[in-house]
């Protein structure tokens, strides 16, 4: 009953969308002219769409060049602004090309809607004069942005403490690797923050302040084996990253063993992201199905939004050992009404060794049947094959993993269902892993 009841909702969805795409039909139609010279233009060499002039309160301009060349194009229908009303997290999917190595796709954020980029300069005006607008340039200066001068040598935790999910609660451990491996400076590979420019200086820490997704792929790169989206460049406020693949919404109704080899996948990356050589615990506070998509050609999930990440420095915990540091940390579990719930504390995810937030999050909100994305419900793992079903192991697992009913159940349930999951999909990799 509840999978019928997901189907209708899901073709209800679709209607909608159809409704949706005939109405723009009509609007196509009636703007003829203005929509060709749309698709006859670069945008993305045009300095005014980058907001190039809003430097340094901007991302960083490491690819300015090869915008501004026209080495980069927004696909067809992203050349249409008419589509903007639509792109509310100002996502787009552009062809970049190189001399003599072809053209492949690439993926452009803005790292914020309209109205957040906005905010961005309210922002900065009122901390600089009191007042909601003012020269933007000007204002940067009297802000704590331009405060972290050449004469700070260090970015130190006392800076920048509470600025966003990143730096929640940070160690001088991470931000020396942040500083270390940023990637809109020519002179990377020095933690002292004094050799970056003033304007290097200050893209970072705007950065850092307003969307810190950059700063995370830059720190933690999918060349190292983090699962990342690859960092490319940016220029004004759009950055470039890697085009991974189609979300994994769009596998939800995949092959039975398909599915079983994302949900393994998915849950490799809990583990990974919870307990790492580097002994950073990096903790997804945003989970839901287009926050990951799956290479086509090897079939890997990536995080594609890494916006809403919290690091852990496991090695301050133990040396500053806070209140119960050392007990195990179980998250509860959140029967809510709304699609991709979590509940957890920020206190607590920097304060214990052991957590299992992210075993948790992936369950809950991607694997177990208290998942609900787009009017589906069941999770990746829905409609198992009779004989997994009847047999009632991989449901329990789900559940202890979802909503534990024993003590530190979630930390046992995970650790079976990444080896089931490994059995159910023959994957080897596993083996050598365990």
């Amino acid at each position: 009953m509840l999978r019928l009841v997901s189907l209708k909702l899901g073709r209800l969805y679709r209607y909608v969308k159809l409704a949706v795409l005939g109405s723009l039909a009509a609007a196509l139609v009636l703007n003829t002219h203005s929509l060709l010279a749309s698709l006859q233009r670069n945008e993305l060499s045009e300095r005014r769409f980058l907001q190039l002039n809003k430097c340094p309160a901007c991302w960083g301009t490491s690819w300015c060049r090869k915008f501004l060349n026209g080495q980069l194009r927004l696909e067809s229908w992203g050349r249409l602004r008419l589509f903007d009303f639509f792109n509310v997290k100002n996502v787009y999917f552009a062809r970049y090309g190189e001399p003599r190595e072809g053209s492949r796709r690439v993926v452009l954020k803005r790292l914020g809607s309209a109205q957040e980029l906005a905010d961005i300069d309210t922002k900065i005006c009122r901390r600089a004069t009191g007042r909601g607008r003012c020269d933007l340039l000007q204002a940067l200066h009297a802000t704590e942005f331009a405060s972290l001068n050449g004469d700070v040598r260090l970015l130190t935790p006392d800076a920048v403490e509470g600025w966003s999910d990143l730096v929640h609660c940070p160690s001088q451990r991470l931000l020396d690797r942040l500083v270390r491996r940023y990637a809109e400076t020519k002179d990377s590979g020095s933690f002292l923050l004094r050799n970056l420019k003033d304007s290097e200086r200050m893209q970072l820490l705007i950065t850092l302040a307003f969307n810190p997704e950059p700063l995370v792929l830059q720190s933690f790169p999918s060349d190292e084996g983090w699962p990342f989206a690859k960092y490319l460049g940016a220029c004004g406020r759009m950055v470039a990253v890697n085009y991974i693949g189609e979300e994994l919404w769009s596998y939800f109704n995949a092959p039975w063993e398909k599915r079983v080899d994302l949900a393994w996948q998915l849950m490799e990356i809990a583990e990974q992201l919870t307990n790492n050589d580097f002994e950073f615990a990096l903790y997804l506070l945003d989970v839901s199905f287009d926050n990951f998509a799956v290479g086509p050609r090897d079939g890997k999930v990536i995080i594609v939004d890494a916006e809403n990440v919290l690091v852990a420095d496991k090695r301050l915990i133990r040396q500053n050992k806070p209140e119960n540091w050392d007990v195990w940390y179980e998250s509860k579990f959140d029967d809510c009404d709304k699609e991709a719930c979590l509940s957890f504390s920020k206190e607590i995810l920097c304060a214990r060794v052991t957590v299992d937030h992210n075993y948790y999050a992936i369950c809950q909100n991607l694997l177990s049947r208290h998942a609900t994305w787009r009017g589906t419900s069941g999770g990746l793992l829905h409609d198992p094959p009779a004989e997994i079903a009847k047999d009632g192991r991989l449901e329990a697992l789900l559940d202890e993993c979802a909503n534990p009913k024993k003590r530190y159940g979630r930390f046992q349930a995970a650790k079976e269902l990444r080896e089931y999951l490994a059995q159910l999909s023959n994957n080897v990799s596993f083996q050598s892993i365990a």
